[in-house]
This record gives structure tokens, C-alpha cells and sequence, in this order.
């Protein structure tokens, strides 16, 4: 599919932009890799188990998902974000995943275009998780805006989205992360629904992840470095040479996935955790729920699917759920948390 830019407004056109460049460039972390390629699973060739007793399902936030499956944060914004998300959340339905929009910044600045992230009436039992970037409580965004934001999504929660780096290469980026611990703490007491943080691509430390715990966030997601780089997405948008430097320069800055989920389980043992980040298929996810996540999620391999068709979605579902069934098959494992407790997971 051809994404045109041409006929939006500015601010839908940097959407628009954003969609283009995750799905035509080369924006992917070279150097820097998720690190789950350090981890193997030990086969077990007597499981022991009748593959049709596999149960995926588990809960998060207090709400049932089928399979601990998040199709991450994308977009927006647009009439492509508003199919895009239409048929994400068709698949979410049908399989019982959870979902989580793109940034909804948009929609304070112009209300109209609430309908291109407006999804419940297609999903109505998945966990639905909101979005907004934590930058903004400090550009006039408050516990209204966050209220309006969750209420005209009927989410489950308001993810608060940390992207320091990706602020530092956009052009007119929104850099001034000054006192915005307090103020996410204070909108922890105050929203009504969970409140989740997450990184965009370049990871949250175990010293960093502890602060948000101690602030009162519901749940991490660690979003580690190994997938798509939003310094270089920021870089093939940017308008002068500086800025495409500086994101080609710290295109593979960052912390992996892998590495992230270790440090945070280590003082962490039970806390709400979603490792995304570089996971590419159902042997990734299983490789970060054996290592301590709730959930995995997965997001340009989604868009990719999303925008050539809901079959296509479908498709990418079902074998995001075959391969996760086998890797638990093929380690005797029926359930996650069996899984998790198997030390079936050795690094190389």
C-alpha cells in the first residue's frame, strides 16, 4: 500500500509520515539487537502433555487476555491509522489480545480525528489501553486531557509513553522532562484507571523502573532497543542536516529488551511487566515470558499486517499463537506460568 501524505494537515501528515517511514525505510536497530538471541530453550522430546491443553491465557490489570499478546502502540490520526487500528482490533476481538493505540496527543489539538483511534465498538472485551506521551504533562496536558483521552476510548488504562531520544532528533521536539516524576505521581492518585509506562524503543533500567514503582504506575513496559529505532524514523523526517545526523548517530542507543526484563525481575520478582521491543514471532514472545514478562508486545510486525488486510492480521495471530503454543509444547510446559518456572530457558 502507497502512504500518501499530500491531502492531510501538518500534524496528520507527520502521522501519515511515520507510518511511511516504519513501513518502507530501513529504520531497524543494527547494532544493538533485543538480545533474546542469547537465550535458548532446552527441547524436551517427551512432553509429556496433549499439545490441545496448552492454555495461553492469563490476566493483566485485572482483565482476561487469551494470550499474552499485546499488539503494541502505533498510530493514529489518520483515515490509514483509523483501518490500521480498525482492523487490529477486529483481531484483538477474535483472539482476546490486548491493544494499545498510538500516541493520542492528536486528539486534544484537534477532536475530530478521535475516531480514527475510536475502537471499542470492534473490541469490546479486550484490555485497551490508551495513550499519551508523558512529555506533554509538562506542555499544558493534565488529569483532564488524560480523563478525556481514556474516557472517548472506554480504555482499561492510559499508557504514559517515555521518549527522550526520539524528542532530542524531531524536529521542534518536546524536550523539557523536567519534574515529570512528580507530576506522573500525582496523576497516579488522581486517574481513575492504571496508569502504565512504557519506553519507545530505547529501554527502562531497573534504578529508573523502581522510581516508577515508587511514583504508583500499575505496570512497566520496558520497550527495549533491538526493534525499531525512532531516532532513525525521526532522521529520514528530518528537516535539516543536524537533526538527521544526531538520528543517525544514535540510532542504536539503547538497552535490550532481554536485558531490561532480567534487571527489573531481579528487584522486581512479581510487578506487572510487558517486554517489548524487538520480538519478532512467538518463539520471542515465549523467550520474554520465560524470563519474567506478563505480556509481549509486538507492533511493526502488526502494521505491516494491518496494512495489507484484516486476513492478513488474522493470519499473523494465529501463527503468533502457534509458534508460542509450541515453544511451550516443546519445553512440557501447559501453562505460562509453568513455563516461567521451567528453567526451560538457558542462556547460550
Amino acid at each position: 500500500m502507497t502512504i500518501s501524505v499530500s491531502s492531510v494537515t501538518d500534524i496528520e501528515a507527520r502521522k501519515a509520515e511515520h507510518l511511511r517511514v516504519c513501513l518502507e525505510e530501513d529504520v531497524s536497530c543494527q547494532q544493538v539487537t533485543s538480545g533474546f538471541e542469547r537465550y535458548r530453550f532446552t527441547h524436551n522430546c517427551l512432553p509429556e502433555i496433549n499439545r490441545s491443553d496448552i492454555n495461553l491465557q492469563t490476566s493483566f490489570l485485572g482483565k482476561t487476555v487469551g494470550a499474552p499478546v499485546l499488539i503494541s502502540s502505533m498510530t493514529g490520526g489518520t483515515e490509514l491509522a483509523k483501518l490500521v487500528n480498525t482492523r487490529l482490533a477486529t483481531i484483538a476481538q477474535r483472539y482476546r489480545l490486548a491493544m494499545g493505540v498510538g500516541s493520542q496527543r492528536i486528539v486534544i489539538e484537534q477532536p475530530h480525528l478521535a475516531s480514527t483511534f475510536a475502537v471499542r465498538s470492534f473490541a469490546p472485551d479486550i484490555l485497551l489501553l490508551a495513550n499519551l506521551g508523558a512529555v506533554q504533562l509538562n506542555y499544558g496536558c493534565g488529569l483532564n486531557d488524560c480523563l478525556h483521552l481514556v474516557n472517548s476510548l472506554q480504555a482499561d488504562a492510559l499508557i504514559l509513553h517515555l521518549n527522550p531520544l526520539q524528542e532530542c532528533v524531531q524536529s521542534r521536539g518536546d524536550t523539557n522532562f523536567a519534574g515529570l516524576l512528580a507530576k506522573i505521581a500525582q496523576l497516579c492518585e488522581q486517574l481513575p484507571v492504571p496508569i502504565v509506562v512504557k519506553e519507545v524503543g530505547n529501554g527502562i533500567s531497573a534504578p529508573m523502573a523502581q522510581k516508577l514503582m515508587d511514583a504508583g504506575v500499575a505496570a512497566i513496559d520496558v520497550a527495549g532497543a533491538g526493534g525499531t529505532s525512532w531516532a532513525k524514523v525521526e532522521s529520514q523526517r528530518a528537516e535539516d542536516d543536524q537533526q538527521r545526523r544526531l538520528g543517525q548517530t544514535f540510532g542504536d542507543w539503547g538497552l535490550p529488551t532481554a536485558d531490561c526484563l532480567n534487571s527489573i525481575r531481579a528487584i522486581a520478582p512479581t510487578f506487572p511487566l510487558i517486554a517489548s521491543g524487538g520480538l519478532l514471532n512467538g518463539l520471542d514472545v515465549a523467550k520474554a515470558i520465560a524470563l519474567g514478562a506478563d505480556l509481549a508486545g509486538l507492533a511493526r510486525p502488526f502494521l505491516a499486517a494491518a496494512v495489507q488486510s484484516e486476513a492478513a492480521v488474522d493470519q499473523l495471530a494465529q501463527v503468533l499463537i502457534a509458534e508460542l503454543e509450541t515453544a511451550l509444547f516443546c519445553t512440557g510446559n501447559a501453562t505460562l506460568a509453568q513455563l516461567r518456572s521451567s528453567g526451560a530457558l538457558q542462556p547460550v
